[in-house]
């Protein structure tokens, strides 16, 4: 048998390449995070607006069903034209959509400008991710794989922090102007990140053909993964809320923690790596439902934000061993679809994630009760998880 191998310039890649990839994908991130402090200045604005309630929250979660529906089609894009321009190139209209919404005043143009911002974030965040996998390989990926995850959720809390400066400072428009940030990433991009090139993978002449049945089931986890990481920063409040009325100023403070929470959960993922697959996940899974359950059993304060921290903590674990299981088992000419459709699925979780719940509370009776059943959903996918786990291990020692 003649086996060709995928040859790259890649695996070349330094601290440097390492930091512009996580500035890239932060920008995603910020698309969000950055509008949550005004966002009761833009209800206050657009109140007469018939559907405010709907569409004001609209604007600022709409990019993120964009990037769920458009990464696929970014991922292809990239392994047809190749990565760095198609990032360069992104991120500058990431900058000129983004700012856009600083000189409307009309809620569904807003709307549309976050439309197409949320198209760029789709090619930003997945050919930053698929650029991870071309310029580092072993556990040098797999660091900054952990990096990617930690960076986001500390990045999260300082752009919440900065866009609320901004808000009391220049109104409900204030935040839009962090969208500028991305044009000096651009340059620097352009200036420093190189074009990995690919041979293609070759099995006796004939091209590997996708590995769909390996990575679809990833891939469907992945939904899973993000709804269990989201639903916990969605539902902060509600959370907190079951011991008593709670300022927003102890959410904000508890949300903070939460953010720092996941990033200690990437931490352990690197501490763990030789782990990458059925065992991390069945970890990730069995902190996510401890700190699932434990909210739903009690309205001690404290309590709540320990069993949040926990479940938090498992999600920090699940994100990056999900991603690196997933580029794991896929052909170097096909890392863009593959990571586009990863990306995709993930943000299609977090899109999700707020409409789950809504849809569990009335057939469970009540929010606590409804945590319940997302803890013993999560416990079961860890059962089956290990039990998988150990028929492979099984089936590897005979």
């Amino acid at each position: 048998m003649n086996q060709g191998t995928a040859e790259r310039s890649a695996y070349g890649g330094d601290t440097r390449h390492g930091v512009i990839i996580l500035l890239a994908a932060m920008m995603p991130i910020m698309a969000i995070t950055s509008l949550i402090p005004v966002l009761p200045l833009l209800f206050k604005e657009f109140g007469n607006v018939s559907g405010s309630q709907f569409f004001v929250p609209m604007a600022l979660t709409i990019p993120a069903l964009c990037v769920a529906l458009f990464s696929p089609l970014a991922g292809w894009l990239s392994d047809k034209v190749g990565r760095k321009y198609l990032l360069v190139g992104s991120l500058l209209l990431y900058a000129g959509f983004g700012i856009i919404p600083w000189f409307l005043t009309d809620l569904f143009q807003i709307i549309g400008a976050r439309i197409a911002l949320g198209i760029t974030e789709a090619v930003i965040m997945t050919v930053a991710t698929v650029l991870i996998g071309d310029y580092f390989e072993g556990a040098r990926r797999e660091k900054w794989i952990a990096l990617q995850v930690g960076f986001g959720s500390v990045a999260a809390i300082i752009l919440i922090a900065v866009g609320g400066a901004l808000g009391e400072v220049l109104g409900s428009r204030g935040p839009f102007l962090l969208y500028l940030l991305a044009i000096p990433i651009a340059l620097a991009a352009a200036i420093i990140l190189f074009e990995p090139t690919v041979k293609s993978t070759e099995t006796d002449g004939e091209r590997v053909k996708f590995p769909i049945k390996a990575v679809l089931p990833l891939i469907l986890t992945t939904i899973g993964v993000g709804i269990i990481f989201y639903s916990i920063v969605v539902q902060l409040g509600p959370i907190l809320g079951l011991s008593g009325e709670v300022s927003p100023a102890t959410i904000g403070m508890i949300g903070a923690l939460t953010n720092l929470s996941v990033a200690v959960g990437s931490i352990l993922f690197n501490q763990l790596k030789k782990n990458v697959g059925l065992r991390l996940l069945t970890a990730g899974l069995v902190l996510a439902a401890i700190g699932y359950v434990g909210i739903s059993t009690t309205t001690n304060f404290y309590a709540l934000v320990a069993f949040s921290v926990v479940a938090c903590i498992g999600a920090g674990m699940l994100l990056p061993n999900m991603l690196t299981w997933t580029m794991s088992n896929l052909p170097p000419e096909m890392r863009g679809r593959g990571m586009g459709m990863w990306t995709g699925a993930f943000f299609l979780g977090q899109f999700a994630a707020p409409l789950v719940t809504a849809s569990i509370v009335p057939i469970t009776g009540g929010f606590a009760q409804a945590f319940m059943a997302y803890g013993v959903v999560i416990a079961a996918g860890a059962i089956v998880a290990l039990i998988v786990a150990r028929g492979s291990a099984v089936k590897s020692s005979a």
